[in-house]
């Protein structure tokens, strides 16, 4: 395959508002030895991209400081020691960043190939969602067949992820929104919404299980959400934290029920980790999700697609949370 000798991407000249990002043109990234490079066909819009164009979500050392987590195409050149595929080989994968570009290096072992019957939008649908929601709910907060879970934000591109896989593992699933649209969505998906505009969900939790609890919490909210995340477990219940979006700081914690109830705090965020650790996400996807999906039992929810040159408008959608599902880029046919 014959490469360009320049690439449009996403600039972000200065930190800022959907308006300062700007589609530029520049030199293709070079693989390193473990990395390939790929001719971007889709990529999707994510809330970290949204804090790095704002400057408050640098990229880690060593990765591009262009947006963008996830991407899907095809192979266009491997790095010398880059294997398991080979150009002209489409495949989905989770950037260290880079993503809003025509072209992107990324660990081979962060590459998987696109499930049967997918195209590029709903392959790049895929891997900041589900690499996040199996790292936290299954291996570590070690969700079981037959268990219960209640999932904040159920109509977020994690949250449909969470709860389509959970059912899938035959848990008992709550979910809240803001909304009646967005808890008709959750109901669709099999789960039990609660409107926490309306409804105090920990009240609501106590009352559906009998004061037992959930055995875990999947929060992306944060800070306000943590008193009664605590009160929401049950004996030996999990909360397990992957965002922090209205605030990182917690009033009411009361640190008796943890002991009380021999509760587990944790959480973690995906970015920072190694490739080894995110090529062993992506081996247990192959092998337990990848299936899921091929035979339709678990699918990634679209809500809008915009071209490369109207980013600033999916930035702006992102932030009103009015989006169901995920929010995509079309960067090349």
């Amino acid at each position: 395959m014959k490469l360009p000798d320049t690439m449009r991407y996403v600039n972000v000249p200065t930190p800022g508002g959907p308006e300062v990002m700007r589609v530029e043109t520049g030199p293709l990234p070079v693989p390193r030895d473990d990395e390939v490079l790929i001719r971007v066909m889709a990529a999707g819009v994510n809330r970290p991209d949204v804090q790095q164009r704002k400057g408050l979500y640098p990229p880690p050392p060593g990765a591009s400081p262009i947006l963008g987590l996830e991407v899907a195409g095809e192979v266009a050149a491997l790095g010398a020691m880059a294997s398991g595929f080979y150009p002209g080989h489409r495949v989905t994968a989770l950037c260290n960043g880079g993503g809003y570009a025509e072209y992107v290096a990324v660990p081979a072992a962060q590459c998987l190939p696109w499930p049967d019957e997918y195209d590029a939008i709903r392959a790049a649908a895929l891997p900041e969602n589900f690499f996040t929601v199996w790292a936290n709910l299954f291996d570590i907060a070690g969700l079981k067949p037959g268990e219960s879970v209640l999932v904040h934000g159920g109509t977020s591109g994690i949250g449909l992820t969470a709860i389509q896989l959970a059912r899938a593992q035959g848990c008992r699933v709550f979910a809240t929104a803001g909304s009646d649209e967005k808890c008709a969505v959750i109901e669709r998906y099999g789960a039990t919404a609660i409107n926490y505009k309306r409804q105090d969900f920990a009240e609501v939790i106590a009352a559906i299980t009998d004061k037992r609890g959930v055995d875990v919490v999947l929060d992306i909210v944060g800070g306000p959400y943590a008193a009664r995340n605590l009160k929401s477990l049950a004996q030996g219940g999990r909360l397990v934290l992957v965002a922090v979006m209205e605030g990182a700081k917690a009033d009411g914690f009361d640190l008796r029920l943890v002991m009380v109830r021999r509760l587990t705090v944790t959480g973690s965020t995906m970015r920072p980790r190694s490739t080894a650790e995110k090529g062993a996400i992506a081996a247990a996807l192959k092998q337990k999700v990848w299936p899921l999906l091929a035979n339709g039992k678990v699918a990634p929810v679209i809500d809008r697609v915009f071209a490369l040159e109207d980013v600033a408008a999916a930035h702006a959608l992102m932030e009103t949370s009015a989006h169901i599902g995920k929010i995509m880029l079309r960067v090349a046919g």
